[in-house]
């Protein structure tokens, strides 16, 4: 990206937006920021020296006459929309129907690709989400003071051979393993709702016979071909309390591929927690 351009972030919820905004703004950029009625904190307002612009899920035409009206030529997307979000909240306007009516899949991937070559048409490029965030991206080993256990090492083999034909469907990202068995998988509640799913699956099971160790092992990762504009697999300190929460011990995430928004914040969280995050 050239930095005689201005910026264009699209923004959804989290933390990613602001640490992309603040990156780029580190870096020289003028940031024009599009910021989802239904996602984005009300606090982007606040933190952007630039532009903000609110517009709801659905409005793709008013993105794009946004986007034109600021002379964006380059733009991001950061933070999370949520999946049921896209398909139940969101009300299209004609440019949005018509695309959807042309997918022959509804699934994240095929929707933010279609949308990404819709901006592309209209002169708007999408970059890398994590461009400027690179060293924010998980580096590859054991990130915490405790390591794996064996059965968690397991656990994550097993999590990953899951995980990879799950994501080779877009169908989600995350699964959770106690003793290589699939306790729960992603769709579109979002990781920390199927990790809370999991703790609720153990707990229902309390004081019954049961050959599964209680401790789960939370599997993330990015897909086989993951699209570096979008959906990119990201934790933060709100997994760590989620995993807490449903009795998780051990977080396995993708090095390279995957954003830890809180750096030192979820070492600290996972240690208190006796938990183990790997990265590989």
């Amino acid at each position: 990206m050239s930095k005689a351009e201005k910026l264009g972030l699209i923004a959804g919820n989290g933390k990613f937006p602001f640490l992309v905004l603040e990156a780029a703004r580190a870096q020289g950029y003028e940031v024009v920021v599009a910021a989802i009625k239904e996602e984005a904190f009300p606090e982007i307002e606040a933190r952007s020296a630039a532009s903000v612009h609110w517009l709801s899920l659905g409005e793709l035409s008013k993105l794009i006459d946004t986007f034109k009206a600021e002379g964006v030529t380059r733009a991001v997307m950061a933070g999370q929309v949520k999946h049921k979000q896209i398909f139940s909240s969101i009300k299209p306007d004609w440019r949005l129907a018509k695309l959807l009516l042309s997918l022959g899949t509804r699934n994240t991937d095929s929707l933010l690709g279609a949308v990404a070559k819709v901006l592309a048409d209209e002169g708007i490029m999408l970059e890398n989400s994590t461009a400027l965030l690179e060293p924010l991206l998980a580096r590859a080993g054991v990130l915490t003071r405790r390591a794996p256990t064996e059965q968690e090492l397991e656990n994550i083999d097993y999590g990953r051979t899951v995980a990879r034909r799950l994501a080779e469907y877009d169908i989600g990202q995350t699964v959770v393993i106690a003793e290589a068995a699939c306790v729960a998988v992603e769709a579109m509640e979002g990781t920390d709702a199927t990790i809370l799913r999991a703790g609720e699956l153990m707990r229902s099971m309390e004081g019954e016979a049961s050959t599964l160790n209680r401790a789960l092992t939370v599997v993330k990762i990015a897909k086989p071909a993951q699209d570096m504009r979008f959906d990119v697999p990201v934790v933060g300190v709100a997994t760590i309390e989620a995993m807490k929460r449903a009795g998780a011990s051990c977080l396995a995430i993708d090095a390279g591929r995957c954003l830890v928004l809180d750096g030192q914040a979820i070492v600290q969280a996972a240690d208190e927690g006796l938990i183990s995050i790997k990265a590989e």
